[in-house]
């Protein structure tokens, strides 16, 4: 995520880091963190197929270049423009999750999110 975002990730501890941007964190924890939770029935890897984590990003077409070869086998679906107007890039991370890095470029699009930068 550090490299995909260009945020760098604080470790808090051996087994849990986080990613802040402006507007969300990622947390990223290893299984024993999962005790904390309420044990290892909570959360298991690689069982994702609902959600997916987004990311808006200034330039998605840059994004895809500085990053094609790192993500070439994770690739799901190359910068594509969407019907409701965002440009996005997806692709899994080690788990299995889908990741959307996104670009408004459409007007409507546009000013959707322009408190959101």
């Amino acid at each position: 995520y550090e490299k995909v975002i260009g945020i760098p990730m604080t470790q808090y501890t051996p087994d849990f880091a986080e990613l802040k941007t402006k507007t969300a964190a990622l947390a990223i924890g290893s299984t024993h963190t999962l005790q904390f939770f309420g044990g290892e029935s909570v959360a298991q890897p690689a069982q994702n197929r609902s959600v997916i984590i987004e990311f808006m990003v200034e330039d998605v077409d840059a994004d895809y270049e500085r990053l094609a070869e790192y993500l070439q086998p994770y690739l799901v679906q190359k910068p594509t423009t969407m019907p409701w107007g965002n440009k996005s890039l997806l692709f899994r991370d080690p788990e299995g999750n889908l990741v959307n890095l996104f670009t408004p470029i459409s007007q409507e699009a546009v000013t959707r999110f322009e408190d959101k930068k």
